[in-house]
């Protein structure tokens, strides 16, 4: 094939979909994977008004036989993997003395385990190929934030697995990036799939501290949110820049705000430093 092969999950709707048509649109043989095909009519649109073509696949993170059946099938039929982006996953609002440990087990295996997954299975296609692994995070996987534990708690363990792995990754030529997005408009009532005032309204001793979280985050959705394809310019540039940074903030919100906790922005400082461990 004479084009770089990039397989994109989660691409339904959001940062996925619009991912996958600018990775097309830049000459990339795009796979856009999500978990119900039956999902993918907003998808084939936007590829449509883009004049791009995608390869639209099942993939379902949490089932490792969809992961490989996927992933495998990619190489059978291209023959190479040059690009993985692990973007699916989903929105979750909680806090634990109201709800149970095995919500928390649900929320880290589709935004961890589902990354987990679909990374080991790539990896060798990636090895072979030099390629990219590149993660969509979030800022919450830098500052905890009230009522998102079960999700900062996920997003905080899939940047720990990517730091951990970035210099090991990249002795073997696989680069590792990490975007990550702030606010981003319709995901957080859209992909949480719940019924806030009724969320509210059971939450006892929690419920004034709720409704303050959710008025103060609804109100920054409207006035701060960026769109999912601004968030998809920069999964572009960890696609096609020479030497893409591991941590990319997607505003210069998202830099302000995690670098309230990180004085590295970029992660270059990091990386240096664990990949003198290497020798």
């Amino acid at each position: 094939m004479s084009s770089n092969v990039v397989l994109i999950t989660g691409t339904s709707s959001g940062i996925g979909l619009e991912s996958a048509v600018a990775a097309a649109r830049a000459g990339w043989t795009t796979v856009a994977t999500l978990r119900d095909p039956k999902r993918a009519d907003a998808l084939r649109e936007a590829a449509d008004r883009a004049g791009v073509t995608l390869d639209i696949r099942r993939l379902d993170v949490t089932d490792p036989a969809s992961v490989a059946a996927a992933i495998e099938g990619v190489v059978a039929d291209y023959g190479r993997l040059d690009a993985l982006v692990n973007n699916a996953g989903a929105g979750h609002v909680g806090t634990i003395e109201n709800e149970t440990v095995e919500d928390v087990r649900r929320v880290m295996e589709v935004n961890f385990f589902g990354v987990v997954q679909t990374t080991k299975a790539a990896l060798p296609h990636l090895r072979a190929s030099g390629g990219r692994l590149i993660t969509v995070t979030s800022v919450g996987g830098v500052v905890g934030q009230p009522f998102n534990e079960a999700y900062c708690a996920a997003k905080f363990a899939v940047e720990g697995y990517m730091e951990s792995l970035a210099p090991v990754a990249q002795r073997l030529g696989v680069t590792v990036s990490v975007v990550e997005p702030g606010a981003v408009a319709t995901e957080f009532v859209n992909n949480i799939d719940l019924d806030l005032a009724r969320l509210i309204d059971a939450s006892g001793d929690y419920a004034e501290l709720l409704q303050s979280y959710v008025t103060r985050t609804l109100g920054q959705f409207a006035d701060s949110a960026q769109t999912p394809g601004q968030v998809a310019v920069t999964v572009l540039e960890s696609l096609t820049a020479e030497r893409p940074a591991f941590r990319l903030q997607t505003s210069e919100w998202a830099r302000t705000f995690t670098g309230t906790k990180l004085a590295d922005n970029d992660g270059s400082a990091v990386l240096a430093l664990t990949g003198g461990y290497l020798g």
